[in-house]
């Protein structure tokens, strides 16, 4: 074995298993080093005036280093923990254990390559190289049947080629033991208030379920809707569900901070099809693992066009001229239109929003209300436990027309989908229960009904709940 000592940089790769860099460095070192950045930067206040990480993902992301110091600890390691910026923090550790190298996992939005770009600077005056990985992705980089470059910007494009010329790779092992240098001080996990934070989120009953974050959780989560509830077999018939945990998979959070791998939940899929059953729910889960692909290979391509109002479309989407007042109505959940106000009041409760109510409330805020979607990307960008940058930014831009949409013009008929997929109003009364007295055909549009029958209900229009902000166009 070798002597030198290799300093294992965490960032959104929170676990032990299918894990290349904490295994390789395992291998080629006699110490490794495993180290986690609290960067200041992910807490602060963005330029649309939202928080980069609110409450619930921050607990979340606190929830999921605890994890990982534990595993980490019973195969004989440590975590390092360390409040301040990696470009400072990590040449201190190098010089302090003597490092001969640091490993971590290549990112692909502009801030994240940012201080990848500031670390690699710092150790190279130290003469320490900084190695990349590639781990997130489902298909690894260099086994796509195109350059990065080439990549088709139409997702079914992209699917097919892949799938015909592709292979996944399989999952690394997992180390059976870790040596850290004698002495080694972890430091201490910060909590909510050491990150700036005034209050802790209390659980919501009512949420999809109660997300705890952490690899333990997240492959708990995976073996449940596998194995123990069979949740994938009818995955592609429920995934448009709005209540309740087992309407889809909920891997999101877990894959967001990687403590959970997606090429392990994808030959988790592929054992269930052998021993169970190979279905369109099965191959519709893969399916959704490849769009995280898509979007971070496509981030890797057009860069920060995705940050951008006009998208690499070149045109951006038209706005009002009172969008700031709009805004705040959309983003309170006070806009008077009960299926987008009960998805807006689920998401500032609890930190997650269905799939289906993503795709409404996005398009409502860009289509109906007519603004600037990138306010909404911000937003989800702190409310969201699952937020990812490719992901977040790359729907945001699709449902905005100035992605990888090839339709010209994408729009949600909110009421049609209200009626859709909360037929009898459960989910609007779930989260607003002042309109709980309406009946299953009143519940979307309570402003059809006259003052007095609003009355013998006990509801006002303008007091009790909001009055519509916009006439909803046909």
């Amino acid at each position: 074995m070798s002597e030198k000592t290799i300093l294992v940089w965490f960032r959104k790769d929170l676990r032990i298993h299918d894990n290349e860099i904490l295994l390789e460095a395992v291998r080629k070192s006699k110490y490794v080093v495993p180290v986690y950045c609290f960067d200041p930067r992910q807490f602060d206040t963005t330029i649309y005036q939202t928080k980069k990480t609110g409450e619930i993902r921050a607990k979340f992301l606190i929830d999921s280093i605890k994890d990982l110091q534990l595993s980490l600890q019973k195969l004989g390691g440590d975590l390092i923990v360390k409040l301040g910026k990696p470009e400072d923090v990590l040449p201190e550790l190098v010089k302090k254990y003597q490092v001969s190298e640091v490993y971590h996992h290549r990112e692909v939005a502009s801030e994240e390559t940012r201080v990848s770009a500031d670390v690699e600077t710092v150790l190279w005056r130290l003469k320490i190289n900084l190695k990349h990985f590639i781990g997130h992705t489902l298909y690894h980089k260099e086994d796509l049947p195109f350059p990065i470059k080439d990549i088709p910007d139409v997702f079914t494009s992209f699917r097919k080629k892949i799938e015909r010329d592709s292979n996944v790779r399989p999952c690394f092992e997992t180390p059976s033991q870790i040596q850290i240098p004698p002495g080694m001080e972890p430091g201490t996990i910060p909590e909510l208030k050491d990150l700036g934070y005034d209050f802790i989120p209390q659980s919501d009953k009512r949420g999809a379920m109660q997300f705890a974050g952490g690899e333990t959780e997240g492959l708990k989560r995976m073996y449940y809707y596998f194995w123990d509830s069979d949740g994938i077999k009818n995955y592609k018939h429920t995934r448009n569900g709005m209540i309740g945990a087992d309407y889809s998979s909920k891997f999101s959070p877990w894959l967001s901070l990687g403590c959970l791998s997606s090429r392990e939940v994808y030959w988790e899929i592929k054992k269930y099809e052998k021993e169970r059953v190979s279905n369109d729910s099965t191959y519709w889960l893969s399916f959704e693992l490849l769009w995280r692909d898509y979007f971070r290979f496509m981030f890797k391509k057009h860069g920060n066009k995705f940050f951008q109002k006009a998208g690499f479309k070149g045109v951006a989407p038209e706005e009002a001229e009172n969008q700031q007042e709009l805004f705040e109505h959309w983003k309170n959940a006070k806009t008077g239109i009960p299926f987008i106000d009960a998805n807006m009041r689920e998401l500032n409760n609890t930190g997650f929003m269905s799939n289906r109510g993503r795709q409404n409330v996005a398009s409502f805020l860009v289509k109906d209300l007519k603004v600037n979607w990138l306010w909404g990307a911000a937003l989800f960008e702190e409310k969201l436990i699952d937020y990812c940058p490719a992901s977040d930014w790359g729907n945001w831009a699709y449902v905005a027309g100035v992605g990888n949409d090839p339709k010209e013009y994408r729009h949600f008929n909110v009421l049609k989908q209200a009626h859709e997929y909360d037929p009898q109003g459960e989910y609007v009364r779930l989260w607003l229960p002042e309109l709980n007295a309406l009946a299953d055909n009143q519940v979307h549009q309570p402003w059809k009904l006259s003052s007095s029958e609003l009355k013998a209900l006990n509801i006002e229009l303008g007091n009790t709940y909001p009055k519509p902000i916009i006439e909803l166009a046909k």
